[in-house]
């Protein structure tokens, strides 16, 4: 078992910046591919980035492309997510996940966190 919390969170204005990060335990981390992803009130949840087990490999949905930035760190057993340009249509619950191999479609993903609040007002 891994158990994921999320941090970070919080209100900014658009063009801000936020970093998230998730703590994991149970288990090392490098064990896994980690994604995040994020769901706004009335939406389905969708990818948002996703980091392979060595941090070697990246992936971003087309919405925050050149906007964040996933990395990890092994050794402390987090993964990141820089948030940069934000916009209010990034207002949403964001989700650190853990998965055993490569997955963009959360229904793949093993473990989840909690969830933690952003907030982006115009």
């Amino acid at each position: 078992q891994v158990q994921l919390v999320e941090s970070g969170g919080g209100l900014v204005q658009a063009g801000g910046s936020l970093r998230l990060s998730c703590a994991a335990s149970g288990r090392r981390l490098g064990n896994y591919g980690m994604g995040w992803f994020r769901q706004a009130p009335g939406k389905e949840r969708e990818f948002v980035a996703y980091i392979s087990r060595t941090g070697g490999s990246t992936s971003y949905a087309d919405s925050v492309k050149g906007r964040f930035t996933i990395s990890r760190d092994n050794a402390k057993n987090t993964v990141s997510l820089q948030m940069n340009s934000l916009k209010p249509e990034d207002t949403a619950v964001y989700y650190c996940a853990a998965v055993t191999g490569y997955a963009t479609r959360a229904h793949e993903y093993d473990y989840w966190g909690q969830g933690t609040q952003v907030t982006v007002s115009s």
